[in-house]
């Protein structure tokens, strides 16, 4: 199993996390959760949970999302040893690892760089090739961007100024999760205008050299996502050849949310 390089720009990041199923036996599997862009560790909650007995879950808000600390650029490489260093820190590895989206590049970068720390990797709908639907993101941070949190009173006046340019309305409570409010107001809990700023870096994939991890990877794809296809499946079993694709039925890219009881079926057989 080939590692790639420690990267020059690696800084430390103060990752929060949420632990389900601390109290179970020192002797269970951990299984570590990372989200996607603009999500938070507890959107994977339902599915932690329904991993228990068998397994504790450790959700992670990645670095600029959830009550993560936020860094001054975004850095895929720097992302995967940030966990890397929370996983050394926290969980008796070698670990399991799932990630979606985003989180299945930082995923992926983990497994490339730091092989010891895995036992079984999970990626949810993104392989390690540039995205093809980063514009969407470009939409929804510009709409978020034409809010004025000193005028809101509550959360539903910006769900209702949202709703001409976000009309989704599952999309739309998705986003809105990220908003909270403090002494000093409203305020986004993920790093927006960095974000923004660095979608060419969130789209796309580091080079990682002749690195490859041969453990075992499920690959999980929604049917009807637009993220994924023959160039991506090709691009996931050059660097993860014991890879397993799984096509799960009637789901977008969203998968885990769309379809959580098939999602975490499969996750617990191929984990556990």
């Amino acid at each position: 199993m080939a590692s790639a390089s420690q990267h020059p720009g690696s800084v430390a990041c103060v990752l929060h996390v949420l632990t389900v199923g601390d109290e179970l036996p020192d002797d269970v599997p951990t299984v570590v959760f990372l989200h996607g862009l603009f999500g938070q560790g507890r959107n994977f909650s339902t599915i932690a949970k329904g991993l228990l007995p068998g397994a504790r879950s450790v959700l992670v808000d990645l670095p600029n999302h959830g009550r993560s600390a936020w860094t001054e650029t975004v850095d895929l490489a720097a992302m995967a040893d940030a966990v890397a260093e929370r996983v050394r820190a926290g969980a008796d590895a070698p670990v399991h690892l799932v990630g979606h989206s985003l989180g299945g590049k930082v995923a992926m970068l983990v497994a490339l760089r730091h092989p010891e720390l895995l036992d079984r990797l999970v990626v949810v709908d993104i392989a390690p090739t540039a995205s093809r639907s980063v514009g969407e993101f470009e939409h929804l941070l510009g709409a978020l961007a034409t809010l004025d949190l000193t005028t809101l009173e509550r959360r539903g006046d910006a769900d209702e100024a949202l709703r001409e340019q976000i009309p989704n309305d599952t999309v739309r409570a998705f986003l809105l999760q990220n908003l909270h409010r403090d002494d000093d107001g409203w305020a986004w809990r993920a790093n927006l205008a960095l974000l923004r700023r660095s979608l060419d870096v969130i789209g796309g994939f580091p080079d990682v050299g002749d690195a490859r991890h041969d453990g075992p990877v499920l690959w999980v794809t929604g049917e009807r996502s637009d993220y994924t296809g023959p160039d991506e499946e090709t691009a996931m079993r050059r660097l993860f050849p014991a890879t397993r694709h799984v096509v799960v039925k009637g789901a977008g890219h969203w998968v885990h949310s769309e379809r959580p009881e098939v999602f975490g079926e499969v996750v617990r057989r191929f984990l556990l």
